[in-house]
């Protein structure tokens, strides 16, 4: 009985023990849970406020993001609104009378009240008291978050002819490479490599073709044709660039020359309206006589009096079909002086007809134009040295240009290097770009290797520098873009409407 006891009593604490074990183990379980929901509760606290934070985040940044494309459109809005304004005030951009250098525009939504503003500032590029061209800037800034700002920058002018590698008025026929976009406001026949836009105001089937051109039998083609590889980038028919309005008058010309400019009377030279050295004997109305222009490295310019030139008979000229007794290369010339040109007047017109050579510093616009009958040539080659017959740059960095515009043709001299090189803008008002057909006179400069040139071809009548036995051999021509939108001053212009280049935000 003592056993039995004992072993109920034993039983008994047996019992308590495992209640008392049963009742720690509820107790760690439960705390474990706590543990475990607190903890979830503190992940779910982290990845809640990660998210918050993360949509707070975006939405700021959606809301900065808003704010600066609403300051790129006020920009915007300011560049229009000083169109608008020069548009309404055009003695701006003749000699910048009115011209203010800062200029606030408000931008308001018709629904939505004040956007934000424009802060403009604008100042203009003269020369000879005329405006070439105004660089505006446009600083936007939106109401909705002030520390966005956008600002754009702008060049307001009217497109320089400087864009195009060649223009031509009349029907033209390329065998050679052609870097640059190329125009004509009739045929253009194109049988060289072009990179670049090759442009006829004509359209299809529009231009009858003939022998001249290379078509036998004569059949109708279009505004753009030959056997070129590039003609995915021609393209007919598109707008004219108009020879009547690019240099409707020279005489604007003549009287800044003569006030600001180095201006070449046939028997005085002037220098800011300051005559320099005597009068001589006149070099004016004579296919024997003129001006030759030396550019210098350093940027000055001589002037020498071409007194006679060699007589070659039986050259052929192309436009008019004619044998014709050529003075294109100088036998005498008398130094007249040598003379700097103000950086803000850096133009020369000369009324006889103009030799030009040498290396351009800076940017020079020379003008061979006569206000009587005489139609004067720009010569290029012909010098007494041969030599010294090239157009070169002191820099090609883009600070130095050249335009040369003859009020009736360009032409190539008899004598000239065997491999030429020019650089420049060259304009032939109202005859060609060219050289005549040396075949028949027996020169032993007939026949050149190379020409080699870098910018810009205007000509009003058909261009022409080899002719299968004459001329050129081999040419090559680079339009120069850098002086497509800082050409030199008076370049003439593309179109007569003004518009924004060189776009870009700063």
């Amino acid at each position: 009985m003592q056993l039995s006891a004992f072993s109920v009593q034993l039983s008994g604490k047996r019992a308590q023990s495992r209640g008392q074990l049963s009742t720690v183990n509820c107790q760690l379980q439960s705390g474990v849970t706590t543990l475990l929901v607190v903890a979830f509760m503190g992940v779910f606290t982290l990845i809640m406020g990660a998210l918050v934070g993360y949509v707070l985040e975006q939405a700021k940044y959606g809301r900065a993001l808003h704010a600066r494309e609403e300051a790129l459109s006020i920009a915007e809005s300011g560049l229009e609104y000083f169109k608008w304004h020069v548009a309404h005030n055009t003695a701006i951009r003749e000699d910048g009378t009115g011209l203010q250098p800062s200029y606030s525009y408000a931008v308001n939504d018709p629904e939505g009240g004040e956007l934000g503003s424009a802060n403009i500032t604008a100042s203009a590029k003269m020369q000879c008291g005329r405006v070439q061209w105004i660089d505006v800037g446009s600083e936007g800034v939106s109401n909705a978050d002030a520390r966005f700002k956008r600002t754009l920058a702008a060049r307001y002018m009217r497109p320089a002819v400087a864009e195009y590698a060649f223009v031509t008025d009349s029907g033209v026929w390329y065998a050679s490479n052609v870097t640059g976009p190329v125009h004509g406001n009739s045929v253009v026949r194109m049988d060289g490599t072009n990179n670049s836009t090759v442009s006829s105001k004509l359209g299809e089937d529009e231009f009858w073709c003939t022998s001249s051109f290379g078509c036998s039998p004569s059949r109708w083609e279009d505004g753009v044709f030959g056997n070129g590889p590039g003609s995915a980038l021609w393209q007919f028919p598109v707008g004219e660039i108009n020879f009547a309005t690019m240099i409707a008058d020279t005489a604007p010309l003549q009287g800044y020359a003569n006030a600001d400019g180095l201006y070449l009377s046939p028997i005085r030279v002037y220098l800011d309206g300051i005559a320099q050295g005597s009068q001589f004997s006149s070099v004016g109305g004579s296919e024997s006589k003129g001006f030759h222009i030396v550019f210098n490295s350093d940027g000055t310019v001589t002037v020498k009096r071409v007194t006679s030139t060699n007589s070659l008979s039986s050259a052929f000229d192309p436009q008019t079909g004619n044998l014709v007794t050529d003075r294109s290369d100088i036998a005498s010339e008398t130094t007249v002086g040598t003379y700097s040109l103000l950086s803000d007047c850096a133009l020369i017109y000369s009324e006889a007809k103009t030799w030009i050579s040498g290396t351009v510093s800076g940017k020079m616009t020379v003008v061979a134009a006569d206000p009587g009958s005489f139609s004067p040539d720009i010569i290029l080659g012909g010098t007494i040295s041969v030599s010294e017959g090239n157009i070169g740059y002191a820099t090609t960095d883009g600070t130095t240009g050249l335009t040369a515009i003859a009020e009736h043709a360009v032409r190539f001299a008899n004598k000239v290097p065997n491999d030429m090189s020019i650089r420049g803008v060259f304009v032939a008002q109202n005859g060609f770009y060219g050289r005549y057909f040396y075949g028949y006179s027996g020169t032993s400069y007939n026949i050149r290797n190379s020409l080699t040139l870098n910018g810009s071809i205007i000509s009003k009548l058909r261009a022409a520098t080899w002719y299968g036995s004459s001329g050129f051999q081999n040419r090559y021509t680079t339009y120069d873009r850098l002086q497509a939108f800082d050409p030199a001053p008076f370049t003439p212009s593309a179109r007569v409407d003004y518009g924004y280049v060189l776009w870009r935000e700063q």
